[in-house]
């Protein structure tokens, strides 16, 4: 399947509305329906529920446009790379984090690589394991920072200087926010809200499951901020990393470590055998630096 058939379907499914799509990608209507027509043909699917008003993706459509959008993004992102000059260093960095404080030490990192060469650019892209992981896999981000325990057999990896520790964000007001440490059997009973991949073989899943309890999770997120909102709204109490939101008086919010004290190493990590461009090999030696100054 031709390159640009993918970005017409893109805009189909962006502007809901063939006429619309048309006018975008400066086409004939006649011509993209016909596009649109083989495409359904070839994959022997329907990808769209053609309305009177607007045009609706299929199951298949829906899984047409993220795998579309992941290979227009890799396609893009690799003649970035071919086609960097040699003359001057630039190009695009992709890092995938979860939220951490820790995250300060990349950041910082980037600042200082783009002082020596400002065609450098950083990105910064958040979501959870899995997420990170599987973009990592398809060569959507050059690295991604993961939390032990994590399997690293398929990855090279630098543990970063800075460990998380397991909390719980919870109400100024309530009851708990007397206490200095909490236990599982505080919480036992009461409404949790837990990270998606908290709940699937990871750390704080293996911290809880040591405890021999079980818990009622009534909600899940995947962005500290999602819980944050929602511990603000009264749905619960949420299990995350301490230091990521703001817990000061005014929002009537208070973070208590878990006891047994449970701290986490952060990985910066990437696949092993990756060719880096030379944006990508000189950040990583720019982490690599301020983590040894920091050692020293």
């Amino acid at each position: 399947m031709e390159l640009r058939v993918l970005e017409y379907f893109l805009a189909v499914a962006r502007e809901q509305n063939i006429t619309a799509a048309a006018e975008s990608l400066h086409l004939s209507q006649p011509t993209l329906s016909r596009q649109l027509k083989d495409m359904e043909e070839s994959f022997g699917k329907q990808l769209f529920i053609r309305g009177n008003r607007k045009i609706i993706l299929t199951e298949e459509g829906i899984i047409l446009r993220k795998r579309a959008e992941e290979i227009l993004d890799l396609v893009k992102k690799t003649e970035a790379e071919v086609t960097a000059s040699d003359a001057t260093i630039s190009g695009d960095i992709y890092i995938g984090t979860g939220e951490s404080e820790g995250v300060r030490l990349l950041i910082h990192a980037g600042m200082e690589l783009q002082h020596a060469h400002p065609d450098i650019h950083i990105h910064t892209i958040s979501g959870d394991a899995f997420d990170l992981i599987d973009n990592l896999d398809k060569g959507l981000y050059d690295f991604a920072v993961l939390w032990d325990p994590v399997d690293l057999s398929n990855y090279e990896s630098i543990q970063l200087p800075y460990r998380d520790r397991i909390s719980v964000l919870m109400p100024g007001d309530c009851a708990l926010a007397q206490k200095e440490l909490l236990s599982i059997n505080d919480l036992i009973g009461l409404p949790i809200i837990m990270a998606r991949q908290q709940l699937k073989n990871n750390a704080i899943d293996s911290f809880l499951r040591q405890q021999g309890d079980n818990l009622n999770v009534v909600a899940t997120y995947n962005l500290m901020y999602n819980a944050f909102l929602m511990v603000q709204e009264g749905v619960g109490y949420a299990i995350g990393f301490d230091q990521i939101v703001d817990t000061s008086t005014e929002r009537n919010l208070v973070c208590k470590p878990l006891y047994p004290i449970t701290e986490l190493s952060m990985n910066l990590v990437w696949k092993k055998y990756q060719v880096f461009t030379k944006a990508a090999h000189l950040y990583l030696h720019k982490v690599t630096e301020i983590i040894q100054k920091n050692q020293t």
